[in-house]
This record gives C-alpha cells, sequence and structure tokens, in this order.
C-alpha cells in the first residue's frame, strides 16, 4: 500500500474560498498519495488589527463562533474529527445557504441560525451537540489563536485562509471555483506544488470574475 503524504491544511469555516479549496483537496485524494490533516485558523484573527471595510468587519462580527466549536470537539474527541465536522459546518454554511435569509424573509437571527447550523452539523458528525455552547465561550481561544498562528506564520500576514503545508512547502490558496474533480483536480495539485516549491517563487494572480459555485 503506497504510503500516503500528510497535507496540512488551515481553514476559517466561514471563508467561502476555503471551502472550495478543501472540497479540491479531497478529490486530489481520490487521485495523488495524499493525506490531508485539518486546522482552524481565523479570519477575526488575522483581521482583527487591519483597516477593513465596516462590511467585512460586520460579516467577521460573529466568526470565532464556528472555530471555537471546532476546537472544543478536536479537544473532546482529538483531531480526527476536525474534517468531518468542518465538512458538515461547510456543507451547511455554504452549499445549503443556511446563514442568508430565504427571499422574503423578514426577521432573520444570522446569531440563531449560526447556531443551529452549528447544532447540526455536530450531531451530523456523532458529536456530541451540546458542544454549540462553545461558540459563546472564550475557552477555547488561546488554542485558536495558537492553530491560526501555526498556519499563518508559515505565509505572512498578507494571506488569508486557506493555507496548506507539504513536505516542506507552504502557501496560501489555490482560490479556484468550481473544485476541479478528477484527473483536474490532480493537474492543479501537480501545478501548484511545482510553482509553490520553486525557490524565490511567491504570487502568481489574476482578477476574480466568479462567485464561488458550491453545487
Amino acid at each position: 500500500m503506497t504510503e500516503r503524504t500528510p497535507v496540512d491544511f488551515w481553514f476559517d469555516p466561514k471563508c467561502p474560498w476555503a471551502w472550495m479549496a478543501s472540497r479540491w483537496l479531497l478529490e486530489v485524494q481520490k487521485v495523488r498519495p495524499v493525506e490531508p490533516r485539518w486546522h482552524i485558523m481565523s479570519l477575526f484573527v488575522l483581521n482583527q488589527d487591519k483597516d477593513i471595510s465596516a462590511e467585512y468587519r460586520e460579516m467577521l462580527r460573529d466568526a470565532m463562533a464556528p472555530v471555537r466549536v471546532v476546537q472544543a470537539a478536536a479537544e473532546k474527541y482529538g483531531e480526527r474529527v476536525v474534517g468531518d465536522l468542518y465538512t458538515e459546518i461547510g456543507v451547511r454554511i455554504h452549499n445549503e445557504r443556511r446563514l442568508k435569509p430565504r427571499e422574503g424573509e423578514e426577521g432573520f437571527d444570522a446569531v440563531a441560525a449560526l447556531r443551529a447550523v452549528l447544532a447540526d452539523a455536530l450531531e451530523a458528525a456523532g458529536l456530541d451537540r451540546e458542544l454549540v455552547a462553545a461558540a459563546d465561550s472564550t475557552e477555547f481561544d488561546e488554542a485558536v489563536r495558537r492553530s491560526h498562528e501555526e498556519g499563518i506564520s508559515l505565509v505572512g500576514q498578507e494571506v488569508g485562509t486557506p493555507v496548506i503545508s507539504v513536505e516542506g512547502v507552504a502557501f496560501f490558496g489555490p482560490v479556484v471555483t468550481p473544485a476541479p474533480k478528477g484527473e483536474a483536480a490532480a493537474k492543479l495539485w501537480d501545478g501548484v506544488l511545482l510553482v509553490a516549491g520553486t525557490d524565490g517563487f511567491y504570487e502568481l494572480k489574476r482578477s476574480r470574475t466568479r462567485q464561488p459555485i458550491f453545487d
């Protein structure tokens, strides 16, 4: 049996681009001998001292809630549960769009909606639903910040989530939509590793013309 290479992936559950990249990495796992290892980082922590728009800061207002819950689950059950819990949270936030009001819906409570998403995700992952209480506690913030710093220190403060590290090579991204599948996923993986592993290579970018395509 081929030995699989560990791939460390840092994510914030609320970030749509990290979600797209995580689904791509799961596709890569099917066609390349890699084994994802999931870690939390925080857009709130990353941006807390930065000059960002009022709209973006409002989006980040409750952003610590999901990472707190993931950290609480990891401490109770072990790191092995992080990937599955991330999937359950991500499906509800991004694919099912449960944090957005439906057309014509009035009185939408975004805080309550996020708590419901987290509780349902915990239950779907076979974990204690009551861990949702961690969303409103600072008990796990120090551990969240440690995990965040571990990931962001590999790539610098100018980027965000996701951060990927494999065999001594670390990079932000990729920012891609929709998530490539099959051999297309493998092709992107091979290319990303090639450029990221090139000494002195830092950036390759073009303007985004699509929103994330989740379905």
